[in-house]
């Protein structure tokens, strides 16, 4: 969504939470204690008032959609090229020439 601002994110994502939440029956301090956290964090969460990243996967993990966590970034895969020379172990980057 370019051109959202980072407070229209967190408005909308918690809005999202709470839409799940409602859907799956449960209330607000059920899910505070499933997920191991405060009832102010799971409303500071929905209001788009922010969270630390403990809570937010703590929350979203007891709402059952951890999977969400892991579309944040694809799934690595190595590449043949990336990969160091047979016998040698890459122990720093390498030089440039330049002085910092």
């Amino acid at each position: 969504m370019p051109g959202t601002t980072i407070e229209e994110l967190e408005l909308d994502f918690g809005e999202r939470l709470k839409s799940l939440r409602l859907r799956q029956n449960i209330d607000r301090a059920t899910l505070a204690a499933q997920a191991g956290c405060s009832l102010s964090a799971i409303k500071n969460i929905e209001n788009g008032a922010g969270s630390t990243l403990r809570t937010l996967i703590a929350v979203v993990r007891a709402l059952g959609r951890e999977e969400w966590l892991r579309t944040v970034t694809p799934v690595a895969t190595i590449s043949p090229l990336s990969l160091p020379k047979a016998g040698r172990v890459r122990q720093r980057a390498s030089s440039n020439g330049k002085k910092i």
